[in-house]
């Protein structure tokens, strides 16, 4: 008697070793069940700590194009805006909060001159080296200069100096840093720039300068 019950018990405990056999529709079923939840925890992410912005214009040639894909920091982990940082802004009293593309040229507290018959710009006095412009800032848009940039503000302008509409303008002015998106650092996928001028060249994904 003794002897049966260890048998039953024994055949018992192999049955709930077995693992559970599923039909191939149910194993595709739990597949694509955990892909998806991985999508979804990578899309989060994404959300969370960056942003996809394809660049609308030619104001930022020839550093970015018409069309160009462009992975961005979040103003959730981006705080401290420097010289030289190409920012996306979304500043409502300008189209709408349309996000548009420009990089930093001065910060809080430092004051911004233009001279725009040689072309250069100066801050705090000192005449900026910008390799990375199309053009000379000749281009006057309103505002006027010298002024000093309002403490939690930056001072912004497209690489494109004579096809940009930025902080020269009454219309966008100094940007409050609340109203920027983040901080562009990579190009996912090129574009062709305005009218498809340009092939389209994959050398250019990487990290923008």
């Amino acid at each position: 008697m003794f002897a049966r019950k260890n048998g039953a018990e024994a055949a018992a405990s192999e049955k709930k070793k077995e693992a559970p056999k599923y039909t191939w529709q149910q194993n595709v079923t739990l597949y694509l069940h955990d892909i998806v939840y991985m999508l979804v925890v990578v899309m989060l992410l994404l959300m969370l700590f960056f942003r996809i912005i394809v660049v609308d214009g030619p104001s930022m040639e020839n550093t970015l194009l018409n069309g160009d894909y462009m992975l961005l920091v979040s103003n959730l982990f981006y705080k401290n805006p420097q010289y030289g940082d190409v920012v996306v802004i979304s500043k409502q009293a300008y189209d709408n909060g349309k996000p548009i593309v420009k990089r930093v040229i001065a910060t809080e507290g430092q004051e911004v001159d233009i001279d725009f018959d040689a072309g250069v710009v100066y801050v705090d006095e000192v005449a900026l080296e910008e390799p990375y412009t199309k053009t000379l800032t000749t281009l006057k848009e309103g505002n006027i200069f010298p002024q000093t940039v309002e403490p939690g503000c930056v001072f912004v302008m497209g690489d494109n100096r004579n096809n940009s509409k930025d902080s020269r303008s009454l219309q966008i002015g100094q940007v409050d840093k609340r109203e920027l998106l983040g901080k562009v650092f990579f190009i996912l996928f090129p574009g062709t720039g305005m009218n498809n001028s340009q092939e389209r060249d994959f050398h250019r994904i990487g990290a923008v300068k």
